[in-house]
């Protein structure tokens, strides 16, 4: 059998979980999915996946194969496109991941643009607030917010956010703006779950525990945002989250002197997809974005 065909079917049953499914994606049927995956593990000379009557799994070796797998379909792909001369139109699918809220506020805006121009280009896009394996999930471009990680993948720095404390008026005016760090410990604090640590806060002078914990902890930003905005204490956010609460005056400011060095953000995807076109025009419409929100 075809080994790229193989392939194909390889990867469509690692991403929809079963034979027959991945049969449906593929416009093939069940019974020739599965002789095309025994024919790849005959090849390889080992097992891709756990086969039961109500679940298909990836087998320790099919986990690490997926990922190669998913560059070489994405590389011939890529090279197709380039013989056919398609690069001047975007088309296809743009698999996208950002944080959440960044992802609401810049990321949404640059997609609905593109879509609008192009009819003929689909978008998925996952906004969660932990870095997801671009490689293994088959992502074209992911949003970063932080330091990085050494790794093959191509980054690009669009801009960058600050770390800011704030508060609403109404608190402010019933408990009184701390005007050193150490008078944060006679506050009550709004933590988040998630990446950032909720028993401490990162400032110019280092790292300060929160003892005792904060007293709100919110599993989301615009759940720590809102309670902010309801007077419920301080909060420590970065500069793209508080933005419009800050201009608007719903928040205000706190401590200025003790941010801490910002943050770069970075757009983040494999060499191989750099030149597709839904890739280079996503990563210069997110240039723009950037400049005309003024992440410094």
């Amino acid at each position: 059998m075809d080994r790229l065909l193989t392939l194909e079917m390889f990867v469509a049953v690692a991403g929809e979980g079963g034979f027959a499914a991945a049969a449906r994606k593929l416009g093939s049927s069940p019974p020739a999915v599965t002789r095309g995956i025994a024919a790849l593990e005959a090849r390889l000379g080992t097992s891709l996946f756990h086969r039961s009557t109500r679940a298909v799994a990836l087998t320790d070796a099919g986990a690490s194969f997926l990922g190669e797998a998913r560059r070489i379909l994405a590389d011939l792909a890529g090279a197709e496109r380039e013989v056919r001369g398609a690069q001047a139109d975007p088309r296809g699918q743009l698999y996208l991941t950002a944080p959440a809220t960044f992802g609401r506020l810049h990321v949404l805006p640059v997609v609905r643009a593109l879509l609008e121009q192009h009819r003929d280009l689909g978008v998925r896009m996952m906004l969660i607030d932990r870095n997801v394996r671009i490689v293994e999930e088959g992502i074209d471009v992911a949003v970063r917010i932080g330091p990085l990680a050494d790794s093959s993948l191509k980054a690009v720095r669009i801009g960058a956010v600050r770390q800011m404390l704030a508060a609403s008026p109404a608190y402010l005016a019933r408990r009184g703006a701390p005007a050193r760090l150490a008078e944060l410990a006679g506050h009550d604090l709004i933590g988040t779950m998630g990446p950032r640590a909720v028993n401490e806060w990162q400032f110019t002078s280092g790292r300060w525990r929160l003892e005792p914990r904060p007293r709100l902890v919110l599993n989301t930003v615009d759940a720590a945002l809102a309670a902010a905005e309801a007077g419920l204490g301080i909060a420590n956010l970065l500069s793209y989250q508080l933005a419009d609460a800050l201009a608007a005056g719903r928040l205000i400011s706190l401590l200025p002197g003790e941010q801490p060095p910002a943050l770069p953000v970075h757009l983040l995807f494999e060499p191989s997809r750099a030149a597709l076109p839904a890739v280079r025009l996503f990563v210069a419409a997110m240039k723009a974005r950037a400049r005309m929100a003024g992440l410094v």
